[in-house]
């Protein structure tokens, strides 16, 4: 059961053996290095994996560490775009649970769908599918990084993560900002100083807040899907 009052609200838990949140800075050299603390971008997209719909946009709220944060390196061998192989060192978080509470909001720059901004539906489809632990594949960062999720009362158990006060992180990779959810043709990456505070929660900043720092890195089209199949789905009047 999950205990939320909003009828846009969704708490569950998710665990994995591995977490790969990237740190950009470790691609340069061909090799990956994660993150100590899951990136916002990679925590909407496994709520996405749960139940996404282009009605809707998800925005993540909190994030309580359940367990110590620890890391293990691995030997990998990437193909390289010239055909072969390579080696390299990829530096993963090992044994991660994390807590999660995230809500929806409209997409106002899909008026298209105006007609499909029923929350009552929106919520209880996704807490099904929560139930059922997602309606595609969950995993934390990348795709080897295989995980799992279930309903969970956030704040709910005792956190193995200890610490005496609050952790700056620096500046820290936050998430994309796409055309079809700002209306500005242009990709954009958010930039944050990230924190840890002394209970193991992460308070994420809004993609709207004004305090992140912004980085334009290409031109970009909003793409719609075509509407062809959407009258089957009854998202069409």
């Amino acid at each position: 059961m999950i205990h939320s009052t909003p009828k846009n609200t969704l708490t569950f838990e998710v665990w994995g053996r591995y977490a790969l949140f990237t740190d950009p800075l470790t691609r340069i050299g061909g090799e990956k290095c994660s993150y100590h603390l899951p990136t916002y971008e990679a925590i909407k997209g496994l709520t996405e994996s749960i139940y996404w719909k282009p009605t809707l946009i998800w925005v993540v709220d909190r994030v309580r560490l359940m367990k110590p944060i620890r890391t293990e390196a691995k030997n990998m061998k990437p193909i390289n775009l010239s055909g072969g192989n390579t080696l390299a060192t990829y530096t993963y978080l090992a044994d991660v649970h994390y807590q999660v509470t995230v809500h929806f909001e409209w997409n106002l720059h899909r008026e298209d769908l105006r007609h499909d901004r029923d929350d009552g539906k929106h919520f209880n489809v996704a807490r099904r599918m929560l139930g059922k632990g997602g309606r595609r594949d969950i995993f934390l960062g990348t795709r080897e990084c295989q995980a799992y999720v279930a309903p969970c009362p956030f704040g709910e158990g005792e956190s193995a993560h200890r610490q005496t006060g609050e952790l700056a992180y620096g500046l820290m990779f936050h998430g994309f900002d796409y055309p079809d959810q700002t209306g500005r043709d242009e990709l954009v990456a958010r930039f944050w100083q990230a924190k840890l505070n002394a209970e193991g929660i992460i308070e994420y900043p809004r993609p709207d807040d004004p305090r992140l720092i912004r980085r334009t890195l290409r031109k970009m089209d909003a793409n719609p899907p075509r509407t062809s199949g959407l009258a089957e789905e009854g998202l069409l009047p």
